[in-house]
């Protein structure tokens, strides 16, 4: 017994000493409240201030070691992804962006952390909470910015970026020179920035897709995110205008089993900049995906007539129907989107190898000078219904295909063969030579979206 109570009092003492070991949390009063109305403020500084602000909000249980050390590493690392106290001194831009973001994690259920949910109750964010939350975000609202269409032109084809010269991104990963040649794995039309995004697979990537092979992805799977600022015609019709960056995924378990099996890398503007400052910059990206690591870190939904057990994994809504289609445009090249505000539609224009290469050489206009697709193009407009994707708040991807139309075009340079297929299922749709001829001029002249 006596042994019993040394080893007791021994504990005692351990446990004593070790609250002297207590590094400090630094603190202080909010600087620059995040520019939102009251309410929002309220449910930020109830739900998210105990770890993303300078206050220290500790209950007494959180003072106690060890457990202090694992509220402090997490403290200072909430502070340093996120600080509500010092975020409105960022642009206006910059804390919507970061309000989305938030609201994505909480969705997703990645924040607040579970296990502090469960020591912290106070803290879990209530669905009445969340509604507000996007109620006050409100995508789409305020529409894509206008910007005159001569100040999107490319001037001359020869300025572009040599692929081949591009430096690596700072944690190593090379930039994937061969990108546009890659296919298409999904669009997206996001109201929370105004921005168009086409996801690009290289072959592996496309492979896996179709098959449904995707949980994991193989080794060897590229993606490419390609990202441009909306703009708005007269119509309100909105495409692709200047382009923003490219950003990469690379799937490679063992060389970036570090970075949950993925390399990652983002090129900003048409002189493709590496993005980050150093390598920590991966640490962005890896966190912002981690509330999907049950799909591999993957956001997209491919589209895909592949089927999988588990619900929202891959689009097949959006797929087209091997049959009654004289071509299947998603396999090929992707010239340009658009969208429709009115009719809820997103669009996007394919081109075959021809017309791709065409568009790769010169498909930029220039000033008084329309861009003409060679013979044996062949160009496909597919138009979707929207739905908002279940894996970004503030952003929506194809849904049930709308229409498919064809032109091909003949020895003249023009429009010698349109088709159009529409309703559910796809049927061919006889139109008249006036609506034919009218559609074939729309197609084919809608702009390449500006690439590198």
């Amino acid at each position: 017994m006596k042994r019993v109570g040394r080893l007791a009092a021994a504990g005692v003492s351990a446990f004593v000493c070790l609250q002297l070991v207590r590094p400090g949390i630094p603190f202080a009063p909010t600087r620059a409240e995040i520019q939102a109305p009251p309410k929002v403020r309220r449910i930020i500084q109830k739900d998210c201030y105990s770890c993303h602000s300078d206050e220290r909000r500790l209950s007494w249980f959180d003072e106690i070691v060890p457990g202090y050390w694992l509220v402090r590493s997490d403290v200072l690392s909430a502070r340093e992804h996120l600080n509500f106290s010092t975020l409105g001194s960022k642009p206006a831009a910059t804390q919507r962006a970061t309000l989305y973001e938030a609201a994505n994690m909480i969705q997703l259920g990645a924040m607040p952390l579970p296990q502090y949910v469960a020591l912290h109750p106070e803290a879990k964010v209530t669905p009445e909470d969340l509604a507000a939350l996007k109620e006050y975000l409100a995508p789409w609202n305020s529409g894509a910015s206008s910007v005159p269409a001569s100040a999107l032109d490319k001037t001359d084809a020869n300025l572009k970026t040599n692929l081949g010269a591009v430096p690596a991104e700072f944690d190593g990963l090379p930039f994937q020179a061969d990108f546009e040649s890659w296919r298409p794995i999904s669009f997206t039309d996001r109201g929370d920035n105004n921005t168009f995004r086409v996801i690009l697979g290289n072959q592996i990537a496309v492979e896996a897709a179709a098959a449904g092979n995707i949980s994991p992805w193989p080794d060897g799977t590229r993606f490419a995110k390609i990202a441009w600022q909306q703009t708005a015609d007269s119509d309100g019709h909105i495409y692709p205008g200047s382009f923003v960056q490219v950003e990469f995924m690379v799937k490679d378990a063992k060389l970036f089993r570090k970075t949950d099996g993925w390399g990652w890398g983002r090129w900003r503007g048409l002189d493709l900049k590496p993005y980050g400052n150093d390598s920590n910059f991966v640490a962005e990206c890896t966190g912002c995906h981690r509330p999907v690591r049950g799909n591999d870190f993957v956001y997209t939904l491919p589209i895909t007539q592949a089927e999988s057990v588990r619900a929202e994994v891959v689009n097949n809504r959006a797929a087209l129907p091997g049959h009654s289609l004289p071509y299947q445009p998603l396999g090929w090249g992707v010239v340009t989107m658009m969208v429709d505000p009115r009719a809820h539609t997103i669009a996007t224009l394919f081109g075959n190898d021809i017309a791709m290469q065409a568009v790769k050489v010169g498909g930029f206009r220039t000033s008084g000078k329309a861009f003409a697709y060679p013979a044996g193009s062949v160009l496909a407009l597919v138009t979707w219904g929207e739905r908002d994707d279940p894996h970004w708040f503030g952003a929506r991807i194809p849904d049930i295909p709308r229409s498919v139309e064809f032109v091909e075009v003949n020895a003249a340079g023009k429009g010698g063969g349109y088709r159009c297929y529409d309703g559910t299922p796809l049927n061919e749709h006889l139109v008249g030579i006036e609506v034919e001829g009218e559609r074939s001029d729309f197609l084919l002249n809608l702009a390449p979206a500006i690439l590198p």
